[in-house]
């Protein structure tokens, strides 16, 4: 069996010669093992036919062979550089086309192939690469589901020691804890631990400097790793108590959410799921407050494909698992996101995400 078939498909489909992988989720997904990016370039080249190719540093070479490639690799080292190493490459295996994933490759390795195959056509096939990733295997959904697992138990450790007067950074260093306790290999993003005003941020930073007071929101987004498959989940939680608004906000967000969950099934439209969630928050007083669609597809990478938003009219087939997050943010005031983690089925939709969505006071 031909590990590489699908990518020579897509070499073959897009009419290039080959496609070139780059560290990150494709990469992994296609060689079984993942490689970290830093200042030195790795590569493999998959040809429409033919055996592949493989450009690695030699400091990684003992770990590359657990990798078994078939093809043959070209090693380089610091001292010398990693310029004859493209070259011998070329040598090697002439190219004139080549598809590569536009939001993964660098541009210093993007040069490096352009000065070792004078002429060399590199074409963006970022939607094809990863497009092969959308539709998840029954290993692939089972490991989501393992790392949501770690992922839900670690926030109710976290949020049963939450009190008032604590800062974010000490929610924040008490849920990373509980991730690596509860058997995550590693955190999908730094968390948002985000309280009071710093909730209406999307993408806020934990602060040091500023204590949880009784009636804040705090929201809390995160997921750990299991298996190399990601969790994203948002909950927003109130301490001590919640105020009217925030019961009205809250109700509101959990609505549109709720929304989402009913139009999606095989064969709707990123755009409908998105039409049907963000309408929902539209029709409300606090339409105002709307920043965000409504998700991202999620897997080996915490945001990939399929964008659930609208004029994305891209449809959804059985496998495909995004994120349903609608939020509401009053800048100054606070923010409220829901975010579950929703695989498409033939005849609806499940929750991966299973931690409760009521409304609820903590400390």
């Amino acid at each position: 069996m031909d590990r590489f078939a699908e990518y020579r498909g897509v070499a073959r489909r897009l009419g290039v010669d080959a496609v070139g992988l780059v560290p990150g989720p494709n990469f992994t997904r296609a060689l079984g093992q993942a490689f970290g990016t830093n200042e030195r370039p790795k590569l493999v080249i998959i040809p429409a036919e033919g055996e592949p190719a493989a450009l690695m540093p030699n400091l990684e070479l003992g770990s590359w062979a657990q990798v078994d490639f078939p093809g043959k690799t070209f090693d380089w080292m610091d001292q010398t550089g990693y310029g004859d190493a493209f070259a011998a490459l070329a040598g090697h295996l002439p190219l004139t086309s080549l598809a590569v994933e536009g939001q993964v490759m660098r541009v210093f390795v993007h040069h490096a192939l352009a000065a070792a195959y004078p002429g060399l056509q590199i074409v963006d096939a970022e939607r094809e690469i990863s497009g092969l990733r959308t539709v998840k295997t029954d290993a692939d959904i089972a490991a989501l589901e393992q790392a949501i697992r770690i992922s839900e138990t670690a926030l109710s450790d976290t949020i049963a020691q939450v009190r008032a007067g604590m800062t974010e950074k000490q929610v924040e260093s008490i849920l990373v804890g509980a991730l690596f306790a509860n058997g995550a290999d590693d955190m999908a993003f730094a968390p948002i631990v985000a309280a009071a005003d710093n909730s209406a941020r999307p993408h806020a930073h934990a602060r040091s400097d500023y204590q949880i007071r009784p009636g804040d929101a705090l929201l809390i987004d995160f997921g750990g790793i299991s298996a190399g498959f990601c969790a994203d989940i948002t909950r927003t939680f109130f301490v001590g108590h919640a105020s009217d608004e925030a019961q009205e906000v809250y109700a509101t967000v959990l609505a549109a959410n709720e929304a989402g969950h009913r139009v999606t099934r095989a064969g709707v439209t990123a755009h409908q799921i998105d039409d049907a969630v963000i309408g929902v928050l539209e029709a409300s007083p606090y339409a105002d407050r709307i920043r965000t669609k409504t998700g991202h597809g999620l897997g080996r990478d915490v945001h990939e494909a399929p964008y659930i938003m609208r004029g994305n009219h891209e449809v959804l087939a059985a496998g495909t698992v995004f994120t349903n997050e609608p939020g509401l943010y009053q800048l100054g005031g606070f923010g409220v996101r829901i975010e579950d983690d929703v695989l498409v089925t033939e005849t609806g939709c499940r929750s991966l995400t299973t931690f409760p969505k009521d409304l609820t006071v903590i400390g």
